[in-house]
């Protein structure tokens, strides 16, 4: 595996761990069944996308990314700021909806970044970058 394949599959783990770290986060305040099931749904997406990062790493010997307490406890405090007074549905989706965003931007600007990387790795990141915009799709009918 070159570095430029590691440094996909660890944005991939990193945009994942993110995104399920959100999904945690909100899903106590989601009051919307249906809201509740599409992300629940895409936890589960974000998770084998997650893991299949993590598989070609470990099988490459290649270090994983790790996360850390402050950029999680930054994450969870950013979300509990913009939901203290409004926990609408709307706002919950938006909140995903720019989540999404800026792992759509991330990914691809690793991806500019790591243009000699093998098929697999970059197919995997665009599998991410697809899913992302295909939830932004849904999650905007909450709005």
């Amino acid at each position: 595996m070159t570095s430029h394949e590691a440094a996909i599959y660890r944005e991939i783990q990193r945009n994942t761990d993110m995104a399920m770290k959100t999904i945690d986060t909100i899903s106590n305040k989601v009051y919307d069944d249906d809201l509740a099931l599409q992300i629940s749904k895409q936890s589960i997406r974000y998770s084998e996308l997650h893991n299949e990062a993590c598989k070609q790493l470990m099988e490459a010997k290649a270090q994983r990314y790790q996360g850390n307490l402050l950029s999680d406890a930054m994450l969870k405090t950013g979300i509990h700021y913009n939901t203290l007074l409004n926990t609408s549905t709307g706002r919950l989706a938006e909140l995903m909806i720019k989540e999404n965003n800026n792992g759509i931007l991330e990914m691809e600007k690793v991806l500019k970044h790591n243009e000699n990387a093998g098929k697999q790795s970059v197919a995997l990141a665009e599998q991410l970058i697809d899913f992302e915009k295909n939830s932004i799709a849904c999650l905007k009918e909450y709005l």
